[in-house]
C-alpha cells in the first residue's frame, strides 16, 4: 500500500521521542512518499541578512532540532527486529543553503572562521542534477536524507543532532536513491522519522552543513528483517555493503564500523573472525561519514566483488 505525508503541524517535530504518537501506521512492504522542509524549518529560500533570522515554518519552536516528518509506525516492529528502509526516490526542491562559520565550534575555530557567517544560497536544478551558488560556482547534486531513524527507548525528548545506533542524523552521503538502510528497532512500532535533506555533501560535512534543502519528494519502502540482527546501522548501496560506526572520536567510530564489518564478513562469507580481519585489511575501505554532529561517524565499505 502507498501513503503520503506532508510537512504540517500534525507531522512536523523537532525531537526524537518514543512518547510521540505515530501520525501514520503501515504494514511491512508499504511505501510512504514524504515531502520535507530543510533542516532549519525555513519558510522559503534564503533572502539575505542574518541566517538565524530567516522566516521559518509556523510549526517551528525555539529549541527544536531538525525539521522531521513522522513518526511512522510499522506493524510488527519491536526491539530485536531489524527495520529495512529502501530509498526509492529523492527529489530536492529548487533551492538550498550552506552555512559556514556562524557557530563557535571547534571546527570553525580551527578553520579561522568562527563567528563570521558565510552563506551560500543555491539554485538547484534537479533535472540537470546541478546546483549553482550566488558566486557562480556549479556543483553536481547527489541528493539524500541526512536524518533517517527512530527514537531511543528512553522516555522523553531527545536531540536530533547526534546520530545513534537506531539511526537519526547519520549524514551518510551514500544513502541515495537505490540504497537500503538497515537499523535495529529500539521501540515498538519503530516510530520512524525523516528529514534534513541534502542536495550534495562531501565526506565529513566539514562546516556542519551540506546544501541543506527541502525535498519535494522522498519515497521510502519499509520492511522488517528477522534473520539479520544488528547492533547499529548497516546499508546496502550500489554494489557494496556499508557498516556505519559511531563514537566520540574518529578512532572510536572507526573501531565501531570495523567491528560491525568483521561481523558481517564472518556471517556472509562463513569466515573465522581472524580470517575476516585479515581479508578486511585487504579489501575494506574506511571513510569518514561526518565529523560535526558531536558523535562522529565513520563507515566501512565492502564491495560485492571484493571477495570471489
Amino acid at each position: 500500500m502507498r501513503h503520503t505525508l506532508e510537512p504540517n503541524a500534525r507531522t512536523l517535530h523537532g525531537y526524537f521521542s518514543p512518547d510521540y504518537p505515530p501520525v501514520l501506521t503501515i504494514d511491512p512492504g508499504d511505501t510512504v512518499t514524504f515531502r520535507t522542509l530543510d533542516c532549519w524549518w525555513s519558510a522559503g529560500p534564503y533572502a539575505g541578512g542574518l541566517h538565524d533570522q530567516r522566516p521559518r515554518h509556523a510549526a517551528y519552536r525555539p529549541g527544536f532540532g531538525h525539521a522531521l516528518v513522522g513518526p511512522v509506525a510499522v506493524r510488527g516492529a519491536r526491539p530485536g527486529t531489524t527495520l529495512s528502509v529502501r530509498v526509492d526516490e529523492v527529489q530536492p526542491a529548487e533551492w538550498g543553503t550552506t552555512l559556514a562559520g556562524s557557530a563557535l565550534t571547534p571546527h570553525s575555530e580551527r578553520y579561522g572562521i568562527a563567528g563570521t557567517e558565510t552563506v551560500h544560497s543555491w539554485q538547484l536544478d534537479p533535472t540537470a542534477g546541478t546546483g549553482r551558488n550566488q558566486l557562480g560556482h556549479t556543483v553536481t547534486l547527489r541528493p539524500f536524507l541526512g536524518v533517517l531513524g527512530m527514537p531511543p527507548a528512553q522516555p522523553g525528548e531527545h536531540s536530533t543532532i547526534p546520530p545513534r545506533r537506531c539511526g537519526g542524523n547519520l549524514d551518510c552521503k551514500d544513502l541515495v536513491a537505490g540504497s537500503t538502510l538497515l537499523l535495529p528497532v529500539t521501540v515498538g512500532g519503530a516510530l520512524f522519522s525523516v528529514g534534513d535533506g541534502h542536495a550534495a555533501q562531501g565526506d565529513g560535512e566539514i562546516c556542519g552543513t551540506a546544501i541543506e534543502c527541502p525535498m519535494d519528494r522522498v519515497q521510502l519502502t519499509f520492511d522488517l528483517v528477522d534473520d539479520q540482527p544488528l547492533t547499529g546501522p548497516v546499508a546496502r548501496v550500489d554494489g557494496a555493503w556499508l557498516t556505519l560506526g559511531l563514537g566520540d572520536t574518529l578512532d572510536a567510530a572507526t573501531a565501531d564500523a570495523l567491528d560491525a564489518m568483521i561481523t558481517l564478513m564472518s556471517r556472509r562469507h562463513e569466515l573465522s573472525r581472524g580470517d575476516a580481519v585479515a581479508l578486511a585489511s585487504v579489501v575494506v575501505d574506511v571513510r569518514v561519514t561526518q565529523i560535526v554532529n558531536g558523535v562522529v561517524g565513520v563507515h566501512a565499505r565492502l564491495a560485492d566483488d571484493a571477495i570471489r
